[in-house]
């Protein structure tokens, strides 16, 4: 695989992004937070108050230790998580552009310097920041600072136009409405009002810009750009789409550890081409995740057990599991509970799927497989590898930011993105293997074949990336 200069680049980037955040203890392991937070961290809104003091904080050190004639702003807030650390540690991601106003002079207001015009002036940033604040103390401290040019506009063409704004030409302002009239055709989008259509542009070309960055420092072979989702906001999606509860680590049902694999993994293996896997299914517009990771997995379990694959209804689990709370997310350990408790599940065809919550309307006569219980796997990725070609697909769950503008290849997003303590979405793990050298992990998604590869998701495999490592189960099929 040739790598460019800007590739290494990128790769010097990463190494120096991944600590953040991710300080390595030598009693907790590589992942733990900083300085032993007791606390998670918590995705925060662009438009929080806190982080807005933050952000200006960091704009301001930026701009004092900068050599560069301009002052230089804010363009947008790309990602950002906070987390309790003896005071409030946090994780940002922005874009700095040169503003118009020199630096030299005295200005009242710096948010009132405009952007250059010119693009080549305006010399874009992502820059990657942790800051520690103790708001008692009124005291800041930037912990880690590291930037690097944006995507230039060749690379920018892999994944759709440039961003509209007063200044952009009028070949690109008609380039992304183009775009976006395309991505409105092709999803059989109906917008309520013109001002509503508007509004979605704006996300769209957003969202567009958030794309391009994911592909300028991803590590892997992803790309990133239009997908169904590029007219939702981040937390839009996150509402509609993910599940907040699986980062609640006092909210899971603890498992017996399964046996460990009886050898070593092989180089390569994929249940689909052994029949132990079904069609991609759609949860809709519902946080019902955790039901069809778990479904999947069962169904992997009766076909090895039983020799039959069947599809098993996840809408039994969104009416009827107690212990979860249906389209506002649940957990992989309560629902094998349920399952048992219930004593089984029913079809797809007996119970179908509606994508709401319902009164439950189980039948025991019609219980088409049981669990007998169920098993947390290995946090070790290897031995997660072995188990699965041993002993079947395997529900997990991920950090699923990147997704949201996935479109094919092998994703290797900055841990910076794909923080592991915030795990938001439960998929199943199919299989593994390498594309051109890299290593992958097959996760079956439930966003319908129009996502991904064909419904499926590929992520690097081998760093714990995005705590795809950190909720490994499985049911038991006796």
């Amino acid at each position: 695989m040739e790598i460019s200069c800007r590739h290494w680049n990128n790769i010097l980037f990463f190494v120096t992004v991944v600590v953040l955040g991710f300080v390595q203890s030598q009693n907790d392991g590589p992942d733990r937070p900083l300085f032993g937070a007791p606390g998670s961290p918590i995705h925060l809104s662009a438009s929080d108050p806190s982080l807005q003091k933050v952000v200006r904080f960091a704009e301001g050190r930026y701009n004092t230790g900068s050599n560069g004639i301009y002052l230089r702003r804010v363009s947008k807030i790309v990602s950002a998580s906070k987390q309790v650390v003896k005071g409030i540690k946090y994780s940002i991601v922005i874009e700095l552009g040169n503003t118009m106003c020199k630096k030299s002079a005295a200005l009242a207001d710096p948010a009132a310097c405009d952007f250059h015009a010119d693009p080549n002036k305006l010399k874009t940033e992502v820059c990657v920041f942790e800051i520690w604040d103790i708001p008692w103390q009124r005291k800041s401290t930037i912990l880690k600072q590291k930037c690097q040019p944006a995507a230039s506009s060749k690379e920018t063409d892999r994944t759709g136009p440039l961003p509209l704004s007063p200044s952009t030409p009028v070949k690109e302002a008609v380039n992304l409405l183009s775009a976006f009239k395309e991505f409105v055709t092709k999803h059989n989008r109906s917008y309520s009002s013109q001002e509503e259509a508007d509004k979605r542009l704006r996300i769209f070309q957003e969202n567009l810009k958030t794309a391009q960055m994911l592909q300028s420092l991803d590590q892997g072979s992803a790309e990133y750009g239009v997908t169904k989702f590029s007219d939702l906001t981040e937390e839009e999606f996150r509402s509609l789409y993910l599940n907040p509860l699986l980062s609640q680590q006092n909210l899971r049902r603890p498992l017996r550890p399964a046996a460990p694999p009886r050898g070593p993994a092989p180089p390569s293996w994929d249940w689909r081409e052994h029949g132990a896997v079904s069609s991609v299914k759609n949860q809709g517009m519902c946080g019902s995740c955790w039901a069809f990771s778990v479904t999947g997995n069962i169904e992997g379990q009766w076909f090895l057990k039983n020799g039959e694959l069947l599809s098993l209804s996840e809408q039994e689990l969104v009416d009827c599991d107690r212990l979860d709370q249906a389209c506002g997310g649940g957990l992989p350990s309560n629902a094998y509970e349920a399952i048992e408790k219930l004593g089984g599940l029913e079809t797809e065809t007996d119970y179908n799927y509606t994508g709401h919550k319902q009164n439950c309307d189980f039948s025991t006569g019609k219980v088409a497989a049981y669990i007998n219980s169920s098993v947390e796997l290995s946090k070790d990725e290897n031995e997660i590898a072995a188990w699965l070609a041993e002993n079947g697909p395997v529900s997990v769950a991920l950090n699923a930011f990147a997704m949201q503008f996935y479109r094919k290849g092998v994703s290797h997003p900055l841990k910076i993105f794909c923080n592991p303590w915030m795990i938001d979405h439960a998929v199943l793990l199919v299989g593994y293997g390498h594309r051109n050298g890299i290593p992958f992990w097959a996760i079956k998604n439930s966003w319908g074949e129009d996502y991904g590869e064909d419904g499926y998701y590929y992520l690097y495999r081998g760093s714990r990336l995005c705590g795809i490592n950190k909720m490994g189960s499985s049911a038991v099929v006796n």
